[in-house]
């Protein structure tokens, strides 16, 4: 007699990360604009869901830093200014530039450079898809790369700052997010770490993210 109850909570959640993941592609892409108002009753109706639920995915996307709140407690389109995102990406570097390091540590880190090099092939193959599918194959990368430490504090710091790196992609328009996304510049930090040589690899990260930021905001 429980199990049929169960059913209606399932079904709220797929709706909830339906509309989650939607709502998010539509700020990624920049098809809703930084600044957007995000109207419960024009979005709920769009995207055939109660107000409730796209209450709950709004909550996650504020959390994710996707949204903020006005003055008077209505939602939009998170907007970042330009010292936001030279601020995030000197957060990232010092991430990911530890994550290089680590990496670059190990004795035998033959099978984390190969599945490093198997993330840029998916960028490369991405190349040829959309604006969404480059953008998901670019922060799998980036992802990978911190995972890979399984340093479990450095891996939730990185995923903390990951609505708010979704937010900075289209900060300058497509053509300068597609830039950064550039396969060979992915590469060199492989290479890099693959050196064996931690100082090396922290550089090359370091480079790649004031060279990403300075694009952005330039």
């Amino acid at each position: 007699m429980a199990a049929p109850a169960l059913l209606p909570g399932l079904e709220r959640t797929s709706l909830r990360q339906q509309a989650l993941d939607a709502l998010r592609r539509a700020i990624s892409s920049g098809q809703l604009a930084p600044g957007t108002p995000l109207v419960e009753t024009e979005l709920s109706e769009m995207l055939r869901i109660s107000r409730g639920t796209l209450r709950e995915a709004l909550r996650e996307l504020q959390l994710e830093g996707l949204v903020s709140s006005g003055a008077r407690g209505g939602l939009s389109v998170r907007h970042l200014n330009a010292k936001e995102i030279q601020d995030l990406f000197a957060v990232r570097a010092a991430l990911e530039s530890l994550a290089a390091r680590t990496l670059s540590s190990l004795p035998d880190r033959s099978t984390m450079i190969a599945t490093l090099r198997d993330a840029i092939e998916i960028m490369a193959r991405a190349e040829h898809d959309g604006l969404e599918e480059r953008i998901e194959a670019d922060l799998n990368f980036h992802r990978t790369l911190v995972a890979l430490t399984e340093n479990e504090t450095l891996v939730r710091s990185w995923q903390a700052l990951e609505g708010t790196i979704r937010m900075s992609i289209m900060f300058a328009g497509e053509d300068r997010a597609v830039s950064n996304m550039n396969v060979d510049r992915h590469t060199e930090i492989v290479d890099a770490i693959e050196t064996g040589n931690p100082a090396e690899a922290r550089t090359t990260i370091i480079t790649h993210m004031d060279e990403a930021a300075n694009n952005l905001v330039a």
